[in-house]
């Protein structure tokens, strides 16, 4: 039986908040639920967590919690009826005033008081994702007088992005400093920064979340213009970068975006850092039953430019039917990887490696590409060795065997990597393996007579003490009548 490499993050919204629905979202295959801080109150929020981590002890499946930050979005205020229309040409006023007054079909209020002092005549403002398009024409104060290009609906709280970028907007906003200790509560796996732009940004996220009481791991949102300017290092700031194509599309030109989504892949895995695509994957399907070809092929191509994760938005926190966006992504991601390239990228073995754990992941993928094995078992405490074995394209599975439960929730979003609880039986690590073996052949993901590698320390309970690999061949009464070929062992 194929198992999916490529993993699947699902955002949950009002359309997930059902039991059933949530059941249902999970059965069909998501590895990671995202809860956007941007929508719902903080009671919703933690109710949505709580909820995950329930349904996931009952189908007993490691689930993963994203929580995504609002960041420094620039949106509009209120309209007096919540929406208006409008033409070509029309004249339309932000006001950057701090209380400026109900929007109505003359202009509205924007939430960014320095919007007056960071545009000037003749730029171009997107409006909810660039629906909306208008021209700057002068500067009165706090207003914005623009003439509009391209016309249509504009309701309450849409955004608003300049073409080209410049914004002086701080990285974490204050909203964001109050969010953080509430996603460390909620007990995050990944907490993803929205519109970084260097590593500082990156580096206060997660001295914040430190000082909160969480390990979660930092995902950067690549979406404003001065992130691509300072792409290496946000990258290297960042356990995982997070490819958000809606307002970086918007700030860069749609012509620019999907060379720019293969640069970022390729840097972050340069880098060795987790990469997820996302924005409109599906987005035909918050209606449709059914995705677009068009769909079919944006999601394949993310799996062969080697993407970890494929993200869903609004197809699953408001769609019609959540649980089926995730099966046809499934279906998808499946149908990409069995014509992936997986052989491996020889310009990795040149790396000089400061940790043994590294090495030994390193030595494992290019053996299990020029041997014929079924599985690679990992015994990890944190989890660092499947990290790294994940790095690596690679058609065959890694289960990573771990007591600690905060550890197997992080894996679930490292491509290839198969999160198995395992509570070591002994500090002996031929036990625990034994132990570990059994387990897997019980779960039906490996069989006797499959040939395995295995990682692991020379004791149990040491993080990133794995400095061991074994080749193996799994016989009929256990462990003990496995015949190592070979064992490689680092100091």
């Amino acid at each position: 039986m194929q198992i999916r490499r490529t993993k699947i993050i699902a955002t949950l919204g009002p359309a997930t908040d059902a039991p059933e629905a949530l059941r249902a979202l999970i059965e069909a295959g998501a590895d990671v639920l995202r809860i956007n801080l941007s929508h719902g109150t903080h009671k919703e929020q933690a109710l949505r967590a709580a909820q995950v981590r329930g349904m996931a002890l009952a189908l007993e499946k490691e689930v993963a919690i994203l929580a995504d930050l609002r960041g420094p979005k620039i949106r509009l205020q209120q309209f007096i009826n919540d929406s208006v229309t409008l033409a070509t040409d029309d004249t339309f006023t932000l006001n950057a005033a701090e209380k400026a007054p109900m929007g109505d079909q003359s202009g509205v209020g924007v939430t960014y008081e320095g919007l007056a002092d960071d545009v000037t005549p003749g730029d171009l403002l997107l409006l909810d994702d660039g629906l909306v398009t208008m021209r700057v024409v002068e500067i009165q104060g706090k207003k914005i007088v623009c003439r509009v290009v391209t016309g249509g609906e504009l309701g309450n709280r849409k955004g608003i992005n300049v073409q080209g970028g410049g914004l002086s907007l701080p990285g974490i906003a204050e909203h964001d400093i109050r969010d953080i200790p509430r996603a460390a509560a909620m007990g995050a796996d990944y907490l993803a920064v929205s519109f970084p732009r260097n590593a500082d940004d990156m580096n206060e996220a997660r001295r914040r979340l430190r000082e909160a009481g969480s390990e979660a791991r930092l995902v950067a949102k690549i979406e404003r213009t001065e992130a691509i300017e300072n792409l290496e290092e946000i990258i290297a700031a960042s356990d995982a970068v997070l490819i958000a194509r809606g307002d970086l599309g918007v700030e860069i030109g749609d012509a620019e975006l999907p060379g720019l989504q293969k640069r970022i892949t390729s840097k972050s895995l340069e880098q060795n850092r987790v990469v997820i695509t996302a924005t409109q994957m599906m987005q035909s399907m918050v209606e449709s039953p059914i995705p677009t070809r068009a769909e079919v092929l944006d999601v394949a191509n993310s799996v062969f430019d080697g993407t970890d994760a494929v993200m869903l938005s609004a197809e699953t926190a408001v769609g019609n039917h959540p649980h089926l966006v995730v099966e046809a992504m499934n279906r998808i991601c499946l149908g990409a990887e069995r014509h992936n390239d997986t052989r491996l990228d020889c310009e990795r073995l040149n790396v000089q490696f400061q940790r043994i754990d590294q090495a030994i992941a390193m030595a494992t993928m290019f053996m299990a590409t020029h041997v014929s094995v079924q599985a690679i078992v990992a015994l990890t405490e944190s989890g660092s060795t499947a990290q790294w074995l994940s790095r690596v394209r690679s058609s065959v599975p890694i289960f990573a065997l771990s007591p600690v439960r905060d550890s197997r929730r992080r894996m679930a979003l490292y491509r290839g990597v198969y999160p198995v609880a395992h509570d070591l039986p002994s500090e002996n690590v031929e036990e625990a393996l034994a132990e570990g073996i059994r387990l897997l052949v019980q779960q039906g993901y490996i069989k006797v007579g499959d040939r395995i590698i295995l990682t692991m320390g020379e004791s149990t309970g040491n993080e990133g003490g794995t400095n061991s690999l074994r080749l193996v061949q799994i016989g009929e009464g256990g462990y003990s009548e496995y015949n190592p070929s070979l064992e490689i062992h680092g100091s």
